[in-house]
């Protein structure tokens, strides 16, 4: 596996590439930190060293608010021109999916010639509708900072919004649409001139960049006597890493696991030629739905806080209040917001059925035995037509099962561990012990080494694996452009090397002035 890492710098094309891929996340980075305009970049700057000095790992900040750092990686909290991430275009991709499994006219488009690139169009249509509605709603909660937990003690450090006027608004709209349309214009660059999947890339980064702050945290909880460590707790956390590596390592082997159906296709002549008599395989994924269900039940569950938070008994007052105590809005509130226990109760039922109900729109057994019959193909011991697809349908079945059940786990398996060692489930240090971010680093890393080992294997190097590729469909991994080309991939560089200097610049001067 090192010498396949070595290797990479060895092939010119995916030397380009891998650069090109880096200098588009340094600028994703440097996007989130650009505060939106009319938004006081002062007040956030006290509010952030302030949770820096304060890092507590026992304060939670799971559930809905972990969900919106994933994917806009901090953006929300920074007011920046990236506050929404992709989140919107994910939105958009998993709706049009959804209406492509259903509605036969978009299903009818995607199997024609350039359909998917004008499903890709109406995504891209429906994502700017959708940033613009989430870009309203930020911008009223710029004006409201207190009443959202991610920003949660931000006004005892003054005026977010110092003028908060309707051309502010109209500005502040703007920017934010224009920040997610740029960040899916990278996600398609990434895609087909860089490593491959920018828009999962995207996410990763995102994620990571919550890691050093966890690492501090749980440095400070389990080791440092200052903060409370001692002997015992460093013996958790030589356990807790233990079981991190258990997890991630169960993790890839259900990712990659998958039932292989034999399909056998009979011998048939054209002319003097024979075609058929071999057998292949047709692969059905144990976690078919990937990531997902999770996705979906974090969405459905989004909407109870806002609800609540519109409502008088939120405050305790009206007759609500009064018939259930005052206060029980709050109560309820904090629990979906910041991951309480009915948190992930509620989550992990919404996972286990999300993950029946995405197969049951996305995996189509008819269509596939009836694939197969035209092509001359069918399952040892299967009758064609009907009899196979109910027998795909049977088989999915069951593997959906052991996919959600596996899915459900992973997304509980936080609470699980904050029981062991005493930290609440929305704590930032369990976020990496499973839910999403687990899931998608994985699967994203799994994706970046299947193309790295496509461009090894090509040019005759080893790959990861001696023994033989990493599972997976490489012609979906494939990009269908060139890369980058030498000169802009340095131009660039340049560009990002002067930013960096500017803004060392001047963080120096603002240190200056203060001492």
């Amino acid at each position: 596996m090192i010498s396949a890492f070595a290797n990479t710098w060895k092939i010119p094309e995916l030397r380009d590439r891998i650069l090109f891929s880096l200098a588009l996340i340094v600028i994703i980075r440097l996007g989130v930190h650009i505060t939106l305009p009319g938004v006081d970049a002062g007040v956030i700057k006290a509010w952030m060293d302030s949770l820096q000095s304060n890092a507590d790992p026992t304060n939670p900040s799971g559930g809905i608010t972990a969900l919106l750092q994933v994917f806009s990686g901090g953006g929300l909290q920074q007011a920046g021109i990236f506050a929404l991430g992709i989140m919107p275009y994910i939105s958009a991709s998993i709706v049009v999916q959804l209406m492509t499994a259903i509605v036969p006219k978009l299903s009818k488009l995607a199997r024609e010639d350039g359909g998917r690139q004008k499903i890709t169009q109406i995504t891209r249509y429906l994502t700017i509708g959708i940033a613009l509605v989430q870009g309203f709603f930020v911008t009223k909660t710029l004006m409201n900072p207190g009443s959202i937990p991610y920003m949660s003690g931000v006004e005892k450090f003054g005026t977010l919004v110092p003028d908060p006027s309707w051309s502010w608004m109209a500005l502040t709209v703007l920017t934010i649409v224009a920040g997610t349309v740029l960040l899916m214009w990278i996600g398609d660059q990434m895609t087909e001139k860089g490593i491959g999947n920018g828009t999962s890339i995207i996410i990763t980064v995102n994620i990571i960049s919550a890691l050093p702050g966890a690492l501090l945290q749980a440095w400070n909880f389990f080791v440092n006597p200052a903060a409370g460590g001692n002997a015992w707790r460093a013996i958790m956390m030589v356990v807790m890493i233990a079981l991190l590596l258990l997890v991630i390592a169960g993790t890839i082997a259900i990712t990659q696991a998958q039932r292989r159906i034999a399909v056998h296709y009979a011998k048939r002549n054209v002319g003097r030629k024979q075609f058929g008599g071999q057998t292949q395989y047709l692969p059905l994924k144990v976690n078919y739905s990937g990531v997902m269900p999770i996705i979906f039940a974090t969405a459905v569950l989004s909407l109870p806080p806002i609800l609540l938070s519109q409502i008088p008994a939120f405050h305790g007052e009206g007759s609500m209040a009064n018939l259930f105590g005052q206060g029980w809005a709050t109560k309820l509130y904090g629990e979906f917001s910041r991951g309480g226990t009915w948190f992930y109760i509620m989550g992990g039922i919404g996972i286990f059925l999300f993950s029946y109900f995405w197969v049951a729109m996305m995996f189509q057994p008819s269509q596939i035995a009836e694939d197969l019959k035209r092509n001359g193909g069918y399952v040892p011991g299967v009758r064609p037509g009907k009899p196979t697809a109910e027998f795909l349908d049977f088989t999915m079945t069951r593997l959906t099962f052991a996919g959600a059940i596996f899915l459900t786990l992973i997304f509980i398996l936080p609470v699980l561990t904050g029981k062991m060692v005493g930290l609440p489930p929305g704590s930032l240090v369990l976020q990496f012990f499973g839910g999403t971010s687990l899931l998608i680093m994985v699967g994203v890393v799994l994706d970046v080494m299947r193309q790295v080992e496509t461009h090894l294997l090509q040019k005759h190097y080893d790959g990861f694996l001696r023994k033989g590729k990493l599972r997976g469909r490489y012609d979906r991994l494939a990009q269908s452009g060139a890369s980058a080309s030498r000169s802009a991939i340095i131009y660039l560089w340049l560009v990002i090397a002067v930013l960096v200097v500017i803004g060392m610049t001047v963080y120096i001067a603002q240190k200056a002035h203060v001492i």
